[in-house]
């Protein structure tokens, strides 16, 4: 059976003005003929109803391309190894997916559209299927980690660290995701916010948000000697062994932590390039992991930190939101740069470089983490 990605994507089109509807109508059919699978997902479906229609996108206006999209939805199989997810279980999700396109895609549907779906998805659950296979070789689903440190800079600001009961890998600038007791088969993800240690142990800065289940857990209720799982560290925002520019470093909020990842990577290198990094809150008391930063400065003289603040009248260092104050200093356009923060300062800083003209190329950033 061959593929046929226009018949996908016109059937899907029908599916895009009401995914919230569709994606409700899948979980529906899957619970319903496979009752055992529901104790697999979270007890709240809000986010998994959006990821699953992100991902569904995804491989559609990716499907006339199969090995574009290989990356991607072999990580999704080695990431669907943490929830338990075995072989059997991608027919079952096959089904369901094929009865929700039929239903939401009703005057388009016949049997030529459903042969295009089910091949498909044979190609892509054939991907995932070999990813997963091939990563239980070599690493665990999940790592179990001990709590053995946790500070609270902010109201809701902590700073964990943890240490994985296994070698944990990673790169600096990653992140990984966090599953607590409290709340099981609840994943979030959070940037790792050092550079790998002897001694193995990894920090995560965690921001408390409203209604965020794990993050309030892991700000407010968690205590050192408690246990978290850890998913693998995933996340293409890292530097290459190649790379001599000077950097630009812009971080909003905890979206420091990848970014203090890479900048303690540098330094511990041996290379000596010139590193501006600009650390940005709303308030002063936000700007949580100024000391630190401050005792790496002064022991890595190309290392310039730059506190910015701008919502704090009160604050007598620069002041502005970081897309401006990028603006304020000399060209970037020699430089790699890392941004990471919250969405919308992200978008405007990236546009305001490129302004600048800093090649595309050269402006690196998580798509996977919207908020670090």
């Amino acid at each position: 059976m061959s593929l046929n990605p226009r018949l996908v994507k016109e059937s899907f089109s029908h599916l895009e003005p009401v995914a919230s509807k569709a994606a409700a109508y899948f979980y529906g059919r899957l619970f319903a003929e496979n009752p055992h699978l529901r104790s697999m997902f979270p007890p709240a479906m809000d986010i998994q109803r959006e990821r699953l229609f992100g991902a569904l996108a995804r491989m559609v206006w990716s499907v006339d391309s199969p090995e574009g999209m290989a990356g991607y939805l072999g990580q999704l199989g080695r990431d669907h190894r943490k929830y338990g997810v075995a072989p059997e279980h991608y027919g079952a999700v096959g089904r369901a997916l094929v009865a929700t396109v039929r239903r939401f895609a009703a005057e388009v549907w016949d049997d030529e559209v459903e042969a295009a779906w089910v091949s498909a998805y044979g190609v892509a659950a054939g991907l995932m299927l070999d990813a997963a296979r091939a990563d239980a070789t070599v690493t665990p689903a999940w790592w179990t980690a001990e709590v053995v440190g946790h500070e609270l800079r902010h109201r809701d600001i902590a700073v964990l660290t943890l240490r994985p009961s296994q070698p944990f890998p990673y790169l600096p600038g990653q992140h990984v995701t966090v599953q607590t007791p409290r709340w099981p088969r609840v994943w979030r993800t959070f940037s790792i916010a050092n550079a790998p240690r002897e001694d193995n142990t990894i920090t995560l800065h965690v921001r408390s948000v409203p209604g965020g289940w794990v993050s309030t857990t892991l700000t407010r209720d968690t205590r050192v000697g408690d246990t978290v799982m850890l998913g693998r560290a995933t996340g293409m925002m890292t530097r290459g062994e190649e790379d001599t520019r000077d950097l630009l470093c812009v971080a909003g909020g905890t979206g420091l932590a990848p970014l203090k990842a890479i900048v303690e990577d540098v330094v511990a290198s041996g290379r000596r390039p010139d590193i501006h990094l600009l650390f940005g809150a709303r308030t002063q008391p936000e700007l949580y992991d100024l000391p630190d930063l401050m005792r790496l400065q002064s022991s890595f003289p190309w290392l310039r930190v730059l506190p910015v603040v701008s919502d704090d009248g009160s604050f007598r260092g620069m002041r502005g939101r970081l897309p401006e104050v990028v603006r304020r200093f000399r060209s970037w356009s020699d430089h790699d740069v890392y941004v990471c923060g919250p969405s919308g300062m992200v978008d405007e800083t990236v546009r305001a470089l490129q302004e600048d003209g800093v090649p595309p190329a050269r402006i690196r950033l998580d798509a996977a983490v919207t908020t670090c």
